[in-house]
């Protein structure tokens, strides 16, 4: 089993990974799903190297159960709120006397528009590209073959707080796991959720984790805009902890048993004992005010949702509309809640498992649930880069460069 790809995703309360592997007719046979508790991390950050390293060595531990090889090719989902997209360009002239344009003057202008300088604290993770231009003409996809005298590319630099990278990479190789490729975990998730179709026409993913939401916007089949929010299900927690003075653990499972997105489709007279769930808690609470601290910060995190389309100009204008993944995802009316709040379509994304032979593994029903998108993400992300890795040199040169640079 040489051709083993594991995908994990390192949160802020769980961790998880998901080991696959690709068969010699391409068929991609998922393995093993793991998923384990996670300490450490605080909003897609490394907070305690020990414990992340601590948490980590344990699903390192079940994926060599599987192989040693799928611990030696890891694609780890990175998106703390510290990141950033930057538009970018580069502009060649096309080399040949007949003005054919060839592979490689399609290599130099995109090694051109990747010519970016950095703050020593902040690294490249990806370069997206959007489109060719040949001669003023916008809107080509691939140029080769073509005739003109000027050739540009624009794209979409993805970079990130090195620091944070490089402490995250740090715990999974100190935890015996072996890196192979860094992605962006909006990326991953799109990858996963979206289809051509929905990407055309223009669609946000919404992704609440635990500990932060990130979100990607695409619209023409490529990426807009993708941002991250330092907020998660895991402030829902801590608020109704807060209201109800209760332990966070009891707050975590008051939320997913009786919790709602949406507080009027809630009973307002319907009252809990919150001794149930805590024993040192005292009193009672009505499951309408359960409902309403949960809605108040869910409705903070599609704020931010609706500030980042209204920066991008497209508030209230995707026909795609909204796809929500993650674990906060499967709180009821969640998507109700979005509808009301991004006055878009709304719907709960589940992973698209169809890429995938789910016959060699015994916790297969278990994919698929919106936690997942990142995780099988991850892997479908690494193939698509080792395919246009094996066809052209483009985008690769600053990844190898990337992983040379900063892994440990």
């Amino acid at each position: 089993m040489a051709n083993l790809i594991t995908g994990l995703d390192i949160g802020s309360h769980s961790i998880k990974a998901v080991v696959v592997e690709k068969k010699k007719n391409g068929q991609l046979a998922l393995l093993k799903l793991i998923k384990m508790p996670s300490s450490g991390m605080r909003r897609g950050a490394v907070d305690d190297p020990q414990e992340v390293t601590r948490s980590v060595a344990q699903v390192i531990a079940e994926i060599k159960s599987v192989s040693k090889s799928a611990a030696r090719n890891i694609y780890l989902g990175v998106g703390s709120p510290d990141f950033r997209i930057q538009k970018t360009n580069g502009v060649v002239a096309v080399s040949r006397a007949d003005s054919e344009i060839h592979r490689d003057d399609i290599e130099r202008v995109t090694e051109a528009a990747q010519a970016v300088k950095f703050p020593l604290n902040r690294m490249p993770i990806h370069f997206i590209l959007q489109e060719f231009i040949v001669d003023g003409v916008p809107g080509i996809k691939d140029p080769l073959g073509m005739v003109g005298n000027r050739l540009e590319v624009v794209g979409l630099i993805v970079d990130a707080f090195a620091p944070s990278i490089k402490g995250l990479s740090r715990c999974v190789e100190n935890a015996g796991g072996s890196i192979s490729g860094l992605i962006f975990s909006p990326l991953a998730v799109s990858r996963m959720i979206l289809s051509r179709n929905q990407k055309d026409l223009g669609v946000v993913v919404v992704d609440i984790g635990f500990g932060k939401t990130g979100i990607s916007v695409y619209e023409e089949n490529k990426l807009l805009h993708s941002a991250v929010c330092p907020s998660g299900s895991g402030n829902v927690t801590n608020d109704l902890a807060v209201r109800l003075k209760a332990s966070v653990i009891a707050a975590e499972s008051i939320k997913l048993s009786l919790g709602s997105a949406l507080a009027k489709q809630v009973p307002a007279r319907e009252t809990i004992e919150l001794a149930k769930y805590d024993a040192l808690a005292k009193g009672s609470a009505t499951r309408r005010i359960i409902a309403e601290t949960i809605e108040l910060r869910l409705a903070e995190i599609l704020e931010f949702v609706n500030n980042e389309l209204k920066y991008i100009n497209k508030l209230n204008h995707l026909p795609g509309g909204v796809m929500i993944v993650g674990g906060g995802a499967k709180l009821p009316a969640m998507a109700d809640l979005a509808r009301q709040e991004l006055r878009l379509s709304a719907q709960i994304g589940v992973p698209n498992l169809s890429s995938f032979d789910l016959n060699s593994c015994d916790s297969a029903s278990q994919a698929e649930d919106p936690e997942w998108s990142c995780a099988f993400g991850l892997v479908l992300s690494s193939l698509d880069q080792a395919r246009e890795s094996s066809g052209s040199k483009l985008g690769t040169g600053l990844f190898k460069k990337i992983l040379q640079s900063f892994l440990p």
